[in-house]
């Protein structure tokens, strides 16, 4: 009786310690689960026409997602989403800014009206559509980049003067973060410029993103004073 008490321990402690060595054998090879991604600070809605939607380039690309990679860099955590129609006039992003308000953005980046010159369509309408989507977003609280357009198009010099007045304009009447054109640095240079001369290649958005980044940087920081007053 006493040998088989003895043997049957001794079998016992065998099976353990063959389990304790095979889970310690496990061990290294249990992956160890990817720490979760920090939550945004808050979100960027770029609204716009295929300027906006990056028409000709990818994704990565186009103005959104390399402003949101320069953000990162400089230490600020934004959901940059690209809400971009590519031939949309300023009646078509008019006729959608309650979608873009679905969206929950704290910021807009507003671009759009060039579809408008290139086609002619009289700037009082485009003036109209602008300013009935910028009352909207500052009626929710949205921390407005306005950024402007100018046409260089053979449409004459009185259309031209006053299509380039309509974005100054609505920049002095409304609390808006103004980028006087949204092309700067890009627009009439070939190297930036795809082949029909409007769009822009990736090296063209890195400008466009990089000239935004600052008036960006000031709608953050508006964005989080208003908050920190409620």
């Amino acid at each position: 009786m006493f040998k088989t008490a003895i043997i049957r321990i001794s079998c016992i402690a065998a099976v353990v310690m063959f389990c304790l060595l095979a889970a310690g054998c496990k061990q290294p090879d249990q992956e160890v689960p990817p720490a979760e991604p920090e939550p945004y600070q808050g979100i960027i809605v770029a609204m716009g026409d295929s300027l906006t939607a990056g028409l000709g380039v990818s994704a990565a690309q186009g103005y959104p997602e390399q402003l949101k990679q320069l953000l990162a860099d400089s230490g600020l955590r934004y959901e940059v989403i690209d809400s971009g129609v590519s031939g949309e006039t300023s009646s078509g992003a008019k006729a959608r800014v309650d979608w873009v308000l679905r969206l929950k953005p704290d910021i807009v980046i507003l671009e759009t009206g060039a579809n408008d010159g290139l086609r002619g369509i009289d700037p009082k309408l485009v003036e109209e559509n602008i300013s009935s989507i910028l009352e909207t977003l500052l009626e929710h609280d949205v921390v407005v980049v306005l950024a402007g357009m100018q046409m260089v198009t053979n449409l004459g010099p009185e259309y031209l003067s006053a299509f380039n007045r309509v974005y100054p304009r609505l920049a002095s009447e409304y609390p808006v973060i103004f980028m006087p054109f949204f092309l700067k640095d890009v627009a009439a240079v070939p190297e930036l410029n795809q082949t029909d001369g409007i769009h822009p290649t990736a090296e063209g958005y890195g400008v466009i993103a990089g000239n935004l980044l600052p008036y960006v940087k000031q709608a953050i920081d508006d964005h989080r004073a208003a908050a920190s007053e409620k």
